[in-house]
């Protein structure tokens, strides 16, 4: 079966399932659990047999199970879909439905709480609402709608329960670490942990999401690739959210119309701008580079969406960052030691293997340290990855919580310009980002 069709069958699953959002810990834990189990079983089965064809029913399990749980667990889904990891190819195809889809709540209840949240100006709202959501996601769905004065608009609805859910995910430690593991390998856990349960917390309020998305707007206001739809802040609230709507095709869609080289280097600079230079020029970080973020509009532009994984640092940690990133380049030890015991990554003293630290950090920034037109390629990521679970206790090294975010930028965004297959010089993108002038 195509994969096109395959994703059709498992988003009309997702939509023909009840709204059943398990919120207790030990009901979550079990689930996830089998849900992981599940899909292992998958990955192993194919790996054992490169010509068999992938049990479909067994993906769709894993897919309805992920979706259904929301939270964390469609957060692991949505990530294993994009990440460079070796997974089946129909895995990873079933897994990147869970970038827009999973069981929706009843128009009923998404209705009641538009009521709720937004008092008088909700029958405005919910007046030319489509009942059937475009999108769901692991925190809300999204509906389009029409304001009084015609404007289109997405609205986007978080689902009851969501923070007692994640807030369950995290008191089960296994979860927990599963799902950073995968964003930061080898992180100091406790440290990283933290700072993914504030982050994924931060996430359910949508007015502060709103606020996030207004900065990256002006930010992006005049830029040739890259859009930022306008926020409707008169029908906002913190389980609201309402933004100018989209068409477009997706990723999956846009890479399958097979575009021109030119093309794709367009969009792929223009990514890495995003995600990379936005950081080092205002010191604001959208850390979740999923595909699903994308829309790709037929006037050649790029609509950016979802601003509820942003995180912020001050100029003296972008500082310290930017000192990482040209002691990388430099490759002198002194230059790079002092960097690694600012950013608290190592003690101040020869206590580390410093080898085995200079061999990490040049994996971290891979393809970023060659002063050429080049593509990232698929695998890019994997070596920092094995660097990190194979040798840190050889390591020693300290993680901060805060890099769980560029750790997160990092292997996703790397992963997307694989598949993309964008060429650029991402040193000398990256090189312009780290000397420009801090600006909040």
């Amino acid at each position: 079966m195509a994969d096109r069709s395959v994703r059709d069958e498992l988003e009309r699953r997702l939509l023909a399932l009840g709204d059943r959002l398990p919120t207790s810990t030990l009901g979550r834990l079990g689930r996830t659990v089998l849900a992981g189990r599940r899909g292992g079983r998958v990955a192993w089965r194919a790996r054992q047999g490169e010509h068999q064809p992938t049990d479909s029913n067994a993906l769709a399990a894993v897919v309805t199970s992920l979706g259904q749980l929301k939270g964390i667990a469609m957060k692991t889904g949505q990530l294993l879909s994009y990440l460079d990891l070796p997974l089946p190819p129909e895995m990873r195809s079933a897994l990147a439905v869970l970038q827009t889809h999973s069981p929706p709540m009843p128009f009923e209840r998404v209705a009641d709480i538009v009521r709720a949240e937004l008092g008088g100006r909700a029958p405005l709202l919910l007046e030319h609402m489509a009942p059937v959501p475009a999108a769901a996601a692991s925190i809300g769905q999204v509906h389009r709608a029409r304001l009084p004065d015609g404007t289109q608009v997405a609205v986007k609805v978080q689902y009851p329960g969501i923070e007692k859910a994640i807030t369950s995910d995290f008191r089960a430690a296994a979860v927990a670490k599963q799902f950073v593991g995968l964003v930061a390998p080898g992180a100091t856990v406790d440290a990283v942990v933290h700072e993914a349960r504030r982050a994924l917390l931060e996430e359910c309020n949508y007015e502060r999401e709103a606020l996030y998305q207004q900065r990256f707007a002006r930010i992006y206001r005049d830029h040739p690739t890259l859009t930022v739809p306008a926020v409707h802040r008169s029908y906002c609230s913190r389980r609201v959210l309402t933004t100018s709507w989209v068409d477009g095709l997706r990723f999956d869609d846009f890479i399958a119309a097979t575009p021109p080289g030119l093309e794709r280097d367009r969009v792929g600079e223009a990514l890495f701008e995003f995600y990379v230079g936005t950081v080092f020029r205002h010191g604001l970080c959208n850390w979740d580079p999923h595909p699903g973020n994308y829309i790709f509009r037929s006037d050649g532009r790029l609509a950016m969406l979802d601003y509820g994984s942003t995180r912020e640092f001050d100029r003296a940690f972008v500082q310290k960052l930017a000192a990482l990133t040209r002691a990388a380049r430099t490759d002198t030890r002194s230059a790079l030691h002092a960097a690694l015991v600012a950013l608290d990554m190592v003690p101040n003293d020869d206590t580390y293997d410093f080898e085995s630290a200079r061999s990490v950090v040049r994996s971290f920034y891979g393809a970023t340290l060659r002063d050429e037109i080049l593509s990232i390629k698929p695998g890019e990521a994997v070596p920092l990855r094995n660097l990190l679970e194979n040798k840190r206790e050889l390591l020693k090294l300290r993680l901060p919580g805060e890099l769980l975010f560029i750790f997160r930028i990092r292997f996703g965004l790397m992963s997307v310009l694989a598949r993309l297959g964008a060429r650029a010089n991402w040193y000398r993108m990256e090189q312009d980002f780290i000397n420009t002038e801090f600006a909040r």
